[in-house]
């Protein structure tokens, strides 16, 4: 592979946001996570994956679960942004307005959405690892409940961000609400201002979005408290070059709630190879950073994927062999 650049000495920060996490500050001896490594990306979306999520957004009769841990965070992000309104929206109907999404995106069974899940749809080579070391060194650009996608409303969100229940429901309800509001006030009935407020998730595009919100009004949900905050996905503490980091460990194979889009067969992506994820600093740009252990990998070397937050993960990506991570927590890794 080509030889990773080094530089000058950087301060290295961890930036947690949602996840609410402690900030770690340390001093890296070399560069390799963000903006060092082989380049991937600049060949746009998948035509046919809005077309893959169309066709699977009709959610099956019978009860909707959701996550307990989930439903009570969506509740109290909704009726936040419910009060904050600038038109007449309940705090019940922001949240039926918040949920209605999550069951044609990530679980057509019915079953409770799972924090955890990836995109399986967008297959283009600019989310893979260039030098092809393993299938599962694969960056899916959408994540979690809601499907935060780096091409919009998760450009400045990470997987663990975009994973984290919490966090996600207080980036999507006001989202949300907002959108309503300003259809509303521009002589939408409630209906058009819905179908406004998700016009960003394809799978709302035919109707199945409504038909779930309608549901959510006659039968309500069923909480399951079998799928946590983080859909098993596990908070870690970490070192990586020197630093000390708090770092969510990501292992499809551990996915709570509906996990169909584990499969290997249910979408043309690869399932990722169980990773980590974390944030990094370095000369005023701050990256998401995806860590493969070769161990999970099955690849001869520990690998890396970083995209500057704010960049569609489509468009450009960093990818480095690495050595230097240790899962602190377990003792597993470079320790």
């Amino acid at each position: 592979m080509a030889r990773k650049q080094r530089g000058p000495v950087h301060r290295l920060v961890v930036l947690t946001a949602s996840l609410g996490f402690t900030i770690g500050v340390g001093i890296p001896t070399a560069l390799a996570a963000g903006g060092d490594g082989v380049i991937s990306g600049g060949d746009g979306g998948n035509p046919k994956a809005d077309q893959l999520r169309r066709e699977r957004a009709w959610v099956r009769p019978g009860p909707l679960r959701f996550g307990a841990e989930a439903y009570e965070e969506v509740r109290s992000a909704a009726t936040a942004a419910a009060r904050q309104a600038d038109c007449t929206i309940s705090a019940a109907d922001a949240t039926r307005l918040t949920l209605s999404t999550t069951w044609p995106e990530v679980a057509g069974s019915g079953e409770a959405p799972s924090p955890m899940a990836l995109s399986r749809y967008d297959d283009k080579t600019a989310l893979a690892d260039p030098e092809q070391r393993a299938r599962g060194l694969f960056f899916n650009p959408g994540v979690g409940i809601w499907q935060l996608d780096s091409a919009g409303l998760g450009a400045r969100e990470t997987a663990g961000t975009a994973i984290d229940s919490a966090g996600a429901a207080k980036k999507v309800a006001p989202y949300m609400v907002g959108k309503y509001c300003n259809a509303v006030k521009r002589g939408s009935s409630a209906a058009r201002a819905r179908a406004a407020a998700w016009s960003a998730w394809h799978a709302c595009d035919q109707g199945a979005c409504e038909s779930i919100y309608q549901r959510l009004g006659d039968d309500g949900v069923t909480k399951d408290s079998n799928v946590t905050r983080y859909g098993g996905a596990q908070p870690r503490s970490c070192t990586y070059e020197g630093a000390k980091y708090d770092c969510l460990y990501v292992d499809p194979s551990a996915a709570q709630g509906d996990d169909a889009w584990t499969a290997p067969d249910f979408g043309p992506a690869p399932v990722p190879s169980p990773f980590y994820v974390f944030t990094y600093a370095e000369g005023g740009k701050t990256y998401e950073v995806r860590y493969w252990l070769k161990t999970d990998s099955g690849a001869n070397t520990d690998v890396s994927a970083s995209r500057e937050l704010g960049v569609n993960a489509r468009t450009k990506l960093f990818w480095a062999a690495e050595s230097d991570l240790c899962d602190t927590t377990t003792a597993t890794g470079n320790c």
